[in-house]
């Protein structure tokens, strides 16, 4: 059995930023990336006791270099960084699921700095006219794969969106949003042993999952935050041309799926 964990650092627990800051900058940073690392780590080694033979955990937040590596099972491989094509670099079809740890709601409230991607570039992804985060996208890019989705961990709007899209998903809440910037959380360590029992009761039932998929062909519209943004986006449909342009914020075309936007 082989598993990717994708990690973002939002959703764990007591993790809730500052007023006008991005996560990045604010005070509470460096206890998400330690956090995020705890939670994807108890998910990793609920995994490797339930019997898998790789686990790869993926640093998924921002640039790419968060977490603290040196607390990771020593049997986990590492992605991180950034420049490298496309999402879950390396997964295939081998892979028998994803794991979700610390992730967020799309920018609907009452979700804990919910955003899709980046809360200052964009202001929402609409796949097939419908407002997608990075849940569904991701989903359904491991999806094109034939990697279903196995397990996730965030706040309580982030759960109920991953509920509603994975029926039968397995899943830990990390704490209730109660604005943008505050919550209700659950204890770090509480959060941790939480996922460990969950990951591992999930996993013998792996093999029943069905990947979540979003066929093409897709229609897709982008509205940026600046129009500066908008106008460089490198974006081309599925035929090889440039996105449309229908106002200055806002791209928009037709792609076979969802790994052609990355």
């Amino acid at each position: 059995m082989k598993f990717y964990i994708a990690v973002d650092c939002e959703g764990p627990a007591c993790v809730v930023g500052e007023p006008g800051k991005g996560l990045g900058s604010g005070e509470n940073y460096r206890f998400a990336c330690l956090q995020a690392t705890r939670e994807a780590n108890a998910a990793a080694r609920a995994l490797f006791d339930a019997g898998a033979q790789e686990v790869v955990v993926w640093d998924a937040h921002g640039t790419g270099v968060n977490l603290q590596y040196d607390l990771l099972d020593p049997r986990c491989r590492i992605l991180l960084g950034s420049g490298h094509r496309g999402r879950f670099a390396g997964m295939d079809k081998s892979y028998t699921a994803v794991l979700f740890i610390g992730y967020h709601a799309r920018k609907t409230p009452p979700g804990r700095v919910g955003h899709t991607f980046c809360s200052t570039a964009f202001q929402y992804y609409k796949l097939d006219g419908k407002e997608a985060g990075e849940l569904a996208i991701d989903a359904a890019y491991a999806g094109e794969l034939g990697v279903p989705v196995l397990f996730c961990a965030g706040d309580d709007a982030c759960v109920a969106e991953a509920r509603a899209l994975f029926p039968g998903l397995a899943a830990v809440v990390t704490k209730e949003a109660l604005s943008w910037t505050s919550a209700l959380s659950r204890h770090p360590q509480a959060v941790c042993d939480d996922i460990y029992r969950t990951v591992r009761a999930a996993v013998p039932g792996a093999g029943t999952l069905v990947p979540y998929r979003m066929p093409g062909p897709l229609s897709v519209e982008i509205r940026y935050k600046r129009m500066e943004d908008a106008a460089r986006a490198a974006l081309t449909d599925r035929n090889g041309h440039p996105f449309a342009q229908p106002d200055p914020f806002t791209r928009s075309g037709v792609v076979d799926g969802v790994s052609a936007l990355f």
